[in-house]
């Protein structure tokens, strides 16, 4: 069998912030790829809260502990940065079946553009299949508690935007 770099996983997102969700689906597909690159995205058309380079850091310090999990940013189509890293394989995470239809046309159109790629989805530890970085944010601006939802980290620096530092 032709090696097309099966090995070799991406997991695309916003990560504005990167939240116990996240990091539980990165963790888990840590075990069962070789690299897992988290690749956030630097997407023009929305107004993120914290920087392109803000989401990296604070990716970079919450999977410190998973020596094959790379933190890397992208702003072009998902495919041709895949293609840039030699990656076939698309981890996305599925909190809720509603989630299901949305990525499956995600999918869909990325095995369009290039047969070579294939997703794998993977659910949520029920524990997080409430969780959104919006959700976060929100109780976050309002100074409500998100220590049980975002690395200490990412408090942090919440703390810090959401109190004009």
């Amino acid at each position: 069998m032709e090696d097309k770099g099966w090995k070799v996983a991406v997991y695309p997102g916003s990560f504005d912030p990167v939240t116990n969700g996240h990091l539980d689906i990165i963790r888990r597909a840590a075990k069962v790829f070789d690299k897992l690159i988290v690749a956030v995205l630097n997407n023009t058309s929305k107004n993120p809260l914290f920087t392109l380079e803000e989401r990296l850091e604070l990716l970079r310090q919450a999977t410190a502990d998973l020596p094959n999990v790379e933190i890397d940013g992208f702003r072009d189509l998902l495919i041709s940065y895949m293609k840039q890293k030699n990656a076939h394989l698309v981890v996305r995470g599925l909190r809720a079946v509603s989630d299901f239809e949305y990525e499956l046309q995600l999918a869909l159109n990325n095995r369009h553009l290039s047969e070579d790629i294939e997703t794998f989805f993977m659910p949520s530890t029920p524990q997080y299949s409430f969780l959104s970085s919006s959700i976060v944010k929100e109780i976050a601006r309002f100074h409500g508690p998100v220590s049980d939802l975002v690395p200490p980290e990412v408090e942090r620096a919440l703390t810090r935007k959401f109190s004009g530092g």
